[in-house]
């Protein structure tokens, strides 16, 4: 099975990853407060004449309350419908109008907006992520229609997709009771059962200076800008509600937890390894992210190489890092080839753990990961968006913007040995989930 074959959902899965890498040159900024507590980050860059505005909430599925989840997703999409001076359907229309695009995403850590405009429409971009920190708009007929948007998201995403549920399974399974436990989309029960009075505080928590980075990177002038922020973003009052930070304590796994077989709408088994890891930035992570690579960095990495090109057990082999704010996931994922059992399956993938355990990474190796860390460091920062997510995400997630510059000096710090260790103490079986996902008997 080539790589575009792998259903939508799963690829996506599969490629996604958390965090913008940044840059081997230096990346020059300025970072200021607000005395309404935002946090600004501005990066002057004039090679092209667009820029990128960015607002990242530190608020993602993690913050959410039991029976309440899926709000933080819920308002990617709600922050959408307009507000006090911004008419239903209007928000992108501003922005498509002006020759610019626009979106948004949510994690289990935070959720982030952002316009990326020609630099002569910079206050446009300001007033649009204003307006919607400032007062977005929260009414019944927003709240209804996005309701059935989120669904139909679900639907296609999960509900409909081969392999799609994979994630939810995934988590449910390794952070059981804490709040990692399900993936961002939430319960659709929780959202239908909720009231709009609770979007509404919801919103009044989260959606507040404090809570935010703005980032803003391209051709722009620094002081004006500034300027610009003040105007725009000054007269905003600070939070007044106490924001939910929760910690993740994850306990050890139960055996009722370690395993599972789940059928599917597949024609195609599949095997699935999901191991606890460290959290972003934890002493461990740099050498667990290097270990990913190697494990599933590309074609000619181990799993690729051994279980589908030589021994054909596999048409399809990847590892997924999903390293959050307050914990880690290592998955590993295969699906078989006609007439491949599970079992037979997972062995093979079990022997390529092994010797990361046992036997150091050749040099050669270790060097092709190495470069492709860097070169993941270049790619991911050659936007201007790229760089203004960078800067928030180091912001928020290790208090550092610098680490934009920095951060690679910590990868190549990792060593072969390292490797070993990590193996060593992560990729054990009373540490992982293994799930095995067959073909439904009336499929």
């Amino acid at each position: 099975m080539s790589f575009k074959k792998v259903p939508g959902l799963l690829l996506l899965f599969l490629v996604a990853s958390p965090l913008a890498w940044g840059q081997t040159r230096k990346i020059g900024f300025q970072e200021y407060e607000l005395d309404n507590g935002l946090r600004v980050i501005l990066h002057r860059d004039v090679s092209v004449p667009v820029v990128a505005v960015t607002v990242l909430y530190h608020v993602g599925s993690k913050n959410e309350v039991p029976g309440r989840s899926g709000f933080a997703h819920f308002f990617e999409h709600l922050m959408f419908e307009g507000s006090e001076n911004i008419h239903r359907g209007e928000y992108m229309k501003y922005v498509t109008d002006a020759g610019g695009t626009l979106n948004a995403n949510t994690t289990q850590d935070r959720t982030f907006y952002y316009e990326v405009l020609p630099s002569n429409q910079l206050a446009l971009g300001l007033w649009l992520e204003s307006e919607r920190m400032m007062h977005a708009r929260i009414d019944t007929a927003g709240v209804n229609t996005q309701r059935e948007v989120v669904k139909e998201e679900k639907r296609l995403r999960i509900d409909n997709q081969p392999y799609g549920s994979i994630y939810a399974q995934v988590l449910q399974r390794a952070f059981h009771g804490t709040p990692y436990g399900y993936p961002p989309i939430g319960s659709m029960d929780d959202i239908n059962k909720a009231r709009l009075d609770e979007f509404i505080e919801f919103y009044k928590t989260y959606y507040v200076p404090d809570n935010a980075v703005l980032s803003i990177a391209g051709d722009i002038n620094i002081d004006s800008t500034r300027q610009l922020v003040e105007t725009y973003f000054g007269p905003i009052a600070r939070g007044t509600r106490s924001i939910n930070r929760p910690e993740v304590n994850v306990e050890p796994l139960a055996d009722s937890e370690k395993f599972a077989e789940v059928p599917d709408h597949i024609q195609l088994p599949a095997v699935i390894e999901a191991y606890r890891m460290p959290r972003e930035g934890s002493p461990d992570y740099y050498s667990a992210r290097v270990l990913s690579v190697i494990l599933s960095g590309g074609p000619s990495s181990r799993l690729n190489t051994v279980l589908v090109d030589q021994t054909q057990l596999a048409a399809f082999a990847a590892t997924q890092p999903g390293f959050n704010e307050s914990a880690g996931l290592l998955i590993n994922i295969a699906v078989a080839n006609v007439g491949i059992q599970p079992d037979t399956l997972q062995k093979a993938i079990d022997a390529q753990v092994d010797r990361l355990k046992h036997t150091l990474v050749p040099e050669h190796e270790f060097q092709k990961a190495m470069n492709q860390i860097e070169t993941g460091f270049v790619t991911g920062n050659s936007t201007m968006l790229g760089i203004a997510e960078s800067l928030s995400n180091y912001e928020v997630y290790f208090g550092d913007a610098n680490l934009i510059n920095t951060e690679l000096e910590r990868y190549r710090k990792v060593t072969p040995q390292d490797i070993m260790d990590i193996a060593n103490k992560y990729l054990v079986p009373d540490n992982r989930v293994v799930l095995y996902y067959v073909p439904r008997k009336n499929h």
